[in-house]
């Protein structure tokens, strides 16, 4: 079964079950009224977004000299800056740094970026004990699952979902109360914060001046992550650098109120290096994993290097009517809903995943969302264009638009095509099996098949003139 095929059974799966359904829709309709409450934060709200994607646009433009002045200024504070072309390398690269420090432990920080390269499972087949200590990605983890949402890795789950799992792999005795459940999963954690040898987290922006991370929270779990170990160890997209810290006024409050519907999330944090002289906390050692893995490759295309101004705020997923049905599992990948759909072909391969970007109703909602004004319906149609390329239809599709477009460029045609197809419809409609063949069964699987009209609309504009 091919990836385009998991994707169909999954969103068929999905879109049947009534439990996720009524989750989606409660969470989702919260999300937006949470966004609403908070719009009048903004004096100007598409102003903010037009300068946010200014800005973006701007850093994603002078990459190169944006990543070096970072390298710069992190090493000359002791941070050990390492560059990988792709997963295998960034993955090579934690290895050494675990080998040469005796590591045997691990906490992490919520990072999709790790997510992207496999790393949890590669340290687990190696031999290292890792925890995620972000609380939808510790359950998700517990669940043997992948994250269900970039913002919200647990959104699929219900409060007993969470008790069951908490009951089955934690001792804890059933419970439905979130706060008796969230200290159960504190008091399991707090050992592995001050045992751990490492701690790795994500970033979701890069300071080029004066060279920094920052990592944006809710639970304090990041913070930990990154400064209880002795060793800290980061992982970003090479996309995420910013040349000022000021820049921030703008992005923390924006990702915050797209992702969650926040004036500002809980805990925003800024990391330079490890601990310097005369510190008296903080890790030994700070190592920073800028990654590529295809990104210069969308760099490089004129048409999707838009897609790299992402702050992965997850706003496009909340307001997708295909993300709303069937959830984040279904699409088989790291990053979900219509920016993934954008991303995931040209990180993945477009013949491989280049049917996501057909899972869209191109109704441009995400583009009206996008705090960064990215474009994504209309770059899920340069994926689908670019997707036939290489994967051309089969025969009888060809054959099928070939005669299609001979029938549209003929008046003529065209009018005994309208007058066969109301001749087949009632056909069709009278002969119950033959709406389980072919292409209509799509159709009569769960909708009823229109009665065709009497007259089509330009036979009874002709009529009307005759009267």
């Amino acid at each position: 079964m091919n990836e385009a095929q998991k994707f169909l059974a999954k969103e068929r799966e999905k879109a049947a079950d009534m439990k996720l359904q009524g989750i989606l829709h409660r969470t989702l309709n919260n999300h937006h009224l949470a966004v609403q409450r908070n719009a009048a934060q903004w004096l100007d709200w598409e102003v903010a977004r037009s300068l946010a994607a200014s800005w973006k646009h701007d850093a994603i433009s002078r990459l190169d000299t944006l990543l070096e002045q970072l390298e710069v200024n992190l090493t000359a504070r002791g941070t050990c800056v390492h560059w990988a072309a792709n997963a295998d390398e960034a993955r090579a690269i934690i290895d050494k740094v675990i080998q040469e420090n005796g590591v045997r432990s691990i906490i992490k920080g919520k990072s999709m970026t790790t997510e992207e390269i496999g790393l949890n499972e590669h340290l687990e087949a190696n031999g290292v004990d890792v925890v995620e200590s972000d609380l939808g990605e510790f359950i998700i983890q517990l669940r043997g699952e992948k994250p269900f949402h970039i913002i919200t890795p647990a959104m699929h789950l219900t409060k007993d979902d969470i008790s069951a799992l908490f009951e089955e792999k934690l001792s804890v005795p059933h419970t439905d109360d979130a706060e008796t459940l969230t200290r159960a999963a504190r008091v399991h954690m707090r050992s592995r914060f001050l045992n751990a040898d490492m701690g790795i987290t994500g970033a979701n922006f890069a300071i080029a001046d004066p060279g920094l991370i920052s990592i944006t929270e809710n639970e304090g779990n990041g913070i930990l992550s990154a400064s209880a170990p002795r060793i800290h160890l980061a992982i970003m997209g090479i996309e995420k650098v910013l040349p000022q810290l000021e820049q921030l006024a703008l992005f923390l409050p924006l990702l915050s109120h797209s992702g969650t519907g926040q004036f500002l999330s809980c805990y925003n944090s800024f990391f330079g290096g490890p601990r310097q002289h005369g510190e008296r906390d903080g890790p030994e050692q700070f190592h920073l994993v800028l990654l590529d893995n295809g990104r210069t490759g969308i760099l490089a295309d004129p048409e999707q290097r838009e897609s790299l101004q992402c702050i992965r705020c997850g706003a496009c997923l909340n307001a997708c009517p295909v993300f709303r049905h069937i959830g984040g599992h279904a699409y088989g990948v790291t990053y979900q809903g219509p920016i993934g759909s954008v991303i995931s072909p040209n990180l993945l391969g477009l013949q491989e995943f280049g049917h996501l970007s057909f899972a869209s109703s191109l109704c441009g909602k995400c583009a009206e969302v996008c705090p960064v004004r990215i474009n994504i319906h209309h770059h899920l149609l340069e994926n689908r264009r670019n997707y036939v390329k290489v994967s051309p239809p089969s025969k009888l599709e060809r054959h099928g638009f070939r005669q299609y477009s001979r029938t549209m460029v003929s008046a003529a045609r065209y009018r005994w095509a309208v007058r066969f197809a109301r001749l087949g419809l009632r056909l069709i409609q009278r002969i119950p099996i033959l709406q389980r063949l072919g292409p209509i069964q799509q159709w009569t699987a769960t909708r009823t098949l229109p009665t065709p009209a009497g007259k089509s609309f330009l036979e009874q504009v002709a009529r009307e003139k005759k009267d």
